[in-house]
């Protein structure tokens, strides 16, 4: 028998979600949108998505129900949904900032109640997601959502302490490398390589890079060794990148988005 899966406040995050579950498994899982602007679902509806504006017709009729709205309306949608959740049901909040004690402020302690950090690369299955519990009650079912999180790449289980760090590494981290590549890329325009060569080289060479790394469960340091040669062009290169603050800059980059969330609360 298929489960309901009630995806609240579905932005670009949540129809990621929704299109990398229905491609993976659409044979387990059935899935209802939900957005004010509902008109903007309509994508995700001819891929057989139950799209609404009704948020507590949605999780009465879901067993699982992922809560992707902005941080600042968490409150006001589990104040809006709380009186049809029950314990049989589980609440994923996938806000950035807000803890599960947050919740339970406001839900009580019957509801098992889960974080999530997943991020964009859901879209395409590669997504690194990010999940913690905070008592027996949740820790139950959190076997249930790697489940699900598994079908749109890889999840692990961390403290809860770590969530805001995970959203800076894994959620944040994807606009990092997007970043790094576009910065190929423009250095392969101006040593001769049109736009769409060049895209193509650094998009593999990132993928490749992180392969080697994932499949050869190596440090990044050990793959550089092999590139590297004395008085080669690479080491010459690297060593320009640290004077001018590569490393540096990526690290209190990684650091102050991790101040901002932690300032918000």
């Amino acid at each position: 028998m298929k489960k309901t899966i009630a995806i609240i406040g579905c932005g670009n995050l949540g129809s990621a979600i929704a299109k990398g579950i229905l491609e993976k498994s659409s044979d387990k899982y059935n899935v209802i949108a939900t957005r004010n602007k509902v008109e903007l679902l309509t994508p995700l509806q001819a891929l057989g998505v139950e799209v609404s504006n009704n948020n507590i017709d949605a999780v009465a009729k879901s067993e699982i129900i992922l809560l992707a709205v902005k941080p600042y309306l968490v409150a006001t949608i589990l104040n809006e949904i709380k009186n049809v959740l029950n314990p049989a049901k589980v609440l994923v909040s996938l806000a950035t900032g807000i803890t599960i004690a947050d919740m339970k402020l406001i839900l009580g302690d019957t509801i098992p109640v889960l974080r999530a950090m997943p991020n964009t690369a859901t879209g395409v299955g590669e997504s690194l997601t990010c999940l913690c519990s905070a008592d027996s009650n949740s820790e139950k079912r959190i076997g249930e959502v790697k489940n699900l999180f598994d079908l749109i790449g890889e999840s692990i289980v961390i403290r809860e302490d770590l969530m805001d760090g995970a959203t800076v590494l894994g959620a944040c981290g994807i606009a990092y490398v997007m970043r790094f590549i576009r910065a190929m890329v423009q250095g392969g325009i101006e040593i001769g390589f049109d736009a769409a060569t060049a895209s193509k080289i650094a998009n593999q060479t990132v993928k490749g890079a992180a392969q080697l790394l994932i499949l050869g469960q190596t440090h990044p340091e050990q793959e550089i060794d092999k590139v590297t040669t004395p008085r080669g062009c690479t080491i010459v290169g690297l060593n320009e990148m640290e004077h001018q603050g590569f490393s540096s800059s990526l690290i209190k980059g990684i650091i102050t988005s991790y101040k901002k969330i932690e300032n918000t609360k």
